[in-house]
């Protein structure tokens, strides 16, 4: 039942958070960082700066709706730890959510969310390395996810703004999106981007929004046993076996074994 209660509730704040971080005509209300001479200096566009500044603006806000819907939530101790929040029931549910950002590539496309390792945690579920309760304690892992378009050479870095000039900065990203889904329903079969070992989301927007990714056909279970015995070339090599699947279709034809 709280799984159930648990998105919904949090649906319903997602007015909530896009107040609080964009204008009425959709761009970002922050404009850059203000020093004590009234001083204001443009945010680089990089997409990390970007997501934690969003993860602040997002925190005090999933901390008044922990408050009003009788959850504890805990923050990760740690940056690279998971999950970014946990949320704990009055009953003792356990939830994971994590705080995702991703920019827009094309009218239907984003650059694709990492939904968290499928090595360490994700595999020894009773560990406690980099994870604030052991995987199998959560009873479901949730993302709010947010959504963005970049504002490509917008910005001048090496110009300082005064306070009189707020107006004239123009925001680095705008027209923001959130959805809230679980884990497993928006995740592709590929890894995410760069050479760790995560997870990676399906890229379609649409898919994202309706909770459509690439396991949603299979379910659960499948898109766990997919992640835990998943190896990229260099897992394979480590251990002198052979990549097993590269993607859901030929993960259904190695667990199923030969003809």
């Amino acid at each position: 039942m709280e799984l159930r209660i648990f998105p919904k509730a949090l649906l319903e704040y997602l007015d909530k958070f896009k107040h609080a971080i964009s204008t009425d005509t959709g761009d970002w209300t922050i404009k850059g960082f203000i020093d004590v001479y009234r001083n204001i200096y443009t945010i680089s566009i990089d997409t990390k700066v970007v997501s934690k500044i969003i993860e602040l603006m997002l925190f005090p806000i999933l901390s008044r709706f922990a408050e009003e819907n009788k959850y504890r939530l805990i923050l990760s101790e740690h940056q690279n730890h998971y999950p970014d929040i946990s949320f704990i029931a009055q009953d003792g549910t356990k939830i994971a959510l994590d705080l995702k950002t991703t920019y827009r590539t094309g009218p239907e496309r984003v650059n694709g969310f990492t939904l968290g390792a499928f090595t360490g945690y994700f595999r020894q579920r009773k560990s406690n390395k980099n994870i604030t309760f052991p995987y199998e304690e959560y009873s479901a892992h949730f993302v709010l996810g947010i959504i963005y378009t970049r504002s490509e050479g917008c910005t001048d870095e090496d110009k300082i703004y005064k306070l009189d000039n707020l107006s004239d900065i123009v925001s680095v990203v705008r027209d923001f999106v959130f959805l809230v889904q679980e884990k497993w329903r928006i995740a592709s079969d590929h890894p995410g981007s760069g050479n760790t070992k995560n997870i990676g989301s399906v890229k379609e927007i649409n898919s994202l929004l309706e909770g459509n990714g690439s396991f949603v056909s299979q379910g659960k279970e499948v898109f766990d046993d997919y992640w835990t015995n998943y190896l990229t070339r260099d897992m394979a090599q480590a251990i002198d076996s052979e990549v097993h699947y590269r993607n859901i279709e030929e993960y259904l034809k190695w667990r199923k074994g030969p003809t």
